[in-house]
């Protein structure tokens, strides 16, 4: 099989696998060796069961009746297999998580729909029925989104957006409930560039939160048109990223409410060493205090081309070492074509691991650091059963979540192919592909991570979808967590979450002082004891595929009726100790007021 990378030449079939955005070979799930195994062998254990926890579309029932637009209409231009991002925020300050979704738009001199596609904001009741609140809100505004940013830019105490979008960026104060488009009066439109992942984050520890933004390729309609790229049987087909040149991450420092772009002066523009072209081709942003060092670091996971681990040196200054970290590239030292990306605590010793999608054929990746607090990292996905049964399908969404609450994180992914009639070409593709979950066992080895079913998770979670998209949050109020999964050109899904609040948990609303800590904590570190365990997370909502989670964290206890010790650790340095917290309780912490 033909290479995704390789340039389009010779061969009419290699054309054809190019135009589809075909990957490589199936990577060698026994390219990462298995521990040592004893002299003495013991009998296999028998492989751990997930637990009964059904995932239920409850869609329809919620009032949640977005469909993402992708304005194709047989051009064949490639945002259209992009998109749809979707953030969980409580916008009106009631204390429950509401849901927006991005949209695209038609393109230029297209005949438009009626209604004109826009971003679409629906509130929550807080038992997880939805009411669509776009137009009074004043989010009924048509432009190419792409993925979405939540934070408190403002510290004025509610949450504010940023959406990517395909030429810039838009900034929407919120006014009490109300958004203002602030682009222009805030400086905050970013790069004329096709604008994907996006975050908040705090970069210099002042208080305010910043903003980190990630671009996909060099690319207009005349530059996609004149490609010319084609499909034996189909016609016009979607091109490869590998025939587009990069582009270049931004970084958007906030100066009292309003922005200035210090991309340069601060190191996150990556260019070939060669030629100094722009490298990147970022879809996935992950922001993380990687090494423990109280300053944030930012993953980037990057299309066709190597991943970028932004190190933040203090003063505004990033360095990439993701090639020095080892997370750049695969096993064999190739890109891979990744997408989504999270962090996670997923293992009980404090080892932090970096996981990302990628494309067909190629397994998710799972980047797993040799101790605490270091920035040297190894791809042990196989080793922990993320090999074989991640390869097949074509991975974007992608998060961790506690979604049995035992208090270890599990993995979700959503997938979905670029080219609707891929299974013309390639009979062993489709366009529409199940969702993936991965429960993780708590056992060591490659039976860490279990391959979820319909026998446990029930049918709703594998329907076939073209999935991109997906965030959580415990949208009921039962302590749980629930999932959204957006798609292309198509509708969204709501899957309630019915059977993992069996487990005891937790629940912590954070809030900094506003002043020293931004106010809505991004970036605090939480260490919570319970059951003779360290459970271990850090608040970052922008993660998975251009979307963002609730706030909230969310910590599964098992069987434990409390937890016996939090510890928080605010973006000022400064370090709050919680003892007794009951489970099945969200617990309000204000860095100034303490537990309220």
């Amino acid at each position: 099989m033909t290479d995704r990378r390789t340039p389009r030449k010779t061969s009419l079939l290699a054309l054809v696998l190019a135009a589809v955005g075909c990957s490589k070979a199936p990577e060698d799930p026994a390219a990462d060796p298995p521990p040592q195994a004893s002299a003495a062998a013991k009998p296999k254990a028998p492989a751990p069961t997930p637990p009964a926890v059904k995932f239920v579309d409850v869609t329809a029932e919620s009032g949640v009746d977005f469909v993402h637009f992708n304005g194709g209409r047989g051009e064949k231009l490639l945002p259209e297999t992009m998109g749809s991002g979707v953030a969980f925020l409580d916008y009106d300050g009631d204390g429950d998580p509401d849901l927006l979704f991005v949209n695209s738009a038609p393109w230029p001199a297209a005949p438009a729909p009626e209604p004109a596609p826009a971003q679409r904001l629906y509130r929550n009741d807080g038992r997880g029925k939805f009411q669509d609140v776009t137009k009074e809100a004043g989010l009924d505004k048509t432009f190419y989104g792409q993925g979405v940013a939540v934070g408190d830019y403002d510290n004025d105490g509610d949450p504010d957006v940023y959406f990517t979008a395909v030429g810039r960026g838009f900034l929407f104060r919120n006014d009490g409930g109300k958004f203002v488009d602030v682009s222009e009066a805030a400086n905050a439109k970013g790069p004329n560039a096709w604008l994907t992942g996006a975050t908040f984050f705090d970069v210099e520890n002042d208080g305010d939160l910043d903003l980190f933004l990630g671009s996909y390729i060099t690319w207009t309609p005349e530059i996609d048109k004149v490609q010319g790229f084609q499909a034996a049987g189909l016609g016009r087909a979607y091109g490869p990223p590998t025939s587009f040149n990069g582009s270049l991450c931004a970084l958007l420092r906030n100066d009292g409410g309003r922005f200035t772009d210090v991309s340069e002066e601060a190191g996150v523009q990556v260019r070939t060493p060669d030629l100094k072209a722009p490298l990147g081709k970022s879809l996935g942003v992950a922001p993380f205090d990687v090494d423990g060092d109280g300053l944030v670091d930012v993953a980037v996971s990057n299309d066709t081309v190597q991943n970028f681990l932004f190190h933040n040196k203090g003063g505004g200054k990033f360095e990439e070492v993701a090639l020095l970290s080892g997370v750049a590239f695969d096993q064999s030292g190739s890109p891979r074509g990744g997408m989504g990306c999270d962090w996670s605590y997923f293992l009980d010793d404090g080892r932090l691991g970096l996981a990302i999608g990628n494309f067909s054929n190629e397994m998710t990746a799972l980047y797993v650091s040799e101790r605490p607090e270091t920035l040297l990292f190894s791809d042990m996905a196989n080793r922990y059963g993320l090999g074989a049964s991640t390869q097949p399908p074509l991975k974007f969404g992608l998060f961790f979540f506690d979604y049995d609450l035992d208090g270890r994180p599990d993995l979700l992914m959503a997938n979905g192919h670029l080219e609707p009639d891929i299974t013309k070409v390639q009979a062993g593709e489709s366009y529409a592909q199940p969702a993936q979950l991965l429960w993780n066992s708590g056992r060591p080895g490659r039976d860490l991570y279990v391959d979820v079913g319909e026998t446990s998770a029930g049918p709703d979670l594998f329907r076939p979808m073209v999935g991109r998209g997906s965030a959580f949050a415990d949208v009921d109020g039962d302590g749980d967590l629930d999932v959204v999964i957006t798609a292309n050109n198509g509708p969204a899904r709501l899957l309630r979450n019915d059977g993992g609040d069996a487990n005891r948990w937790i629940r912590l609303a954070l809030a900094g002082d506003g002043s020293k800590s931004n106010r809505d904590a991004i970036g605090a570190r939480v260490e919570v004891k319970a059951g003779g365990r360290t459970l271990r997370a850090q608040l970052f909502p922008a993660k998975s595929y251009l979307s963002s989670m609730e706030p909230t964290l969310t910590f599964g206890l098992g069987k434990s009726e409390a937890a016996d010790e939090v510890s928080i650790t605010w973006p000022s340095g400064k370090v709050a100790k919680l003892e007794g917290l009951a489970a099945g309780k969200t617990y309000h912490v204000d860095e100034a007021a303490g537990l309220r």
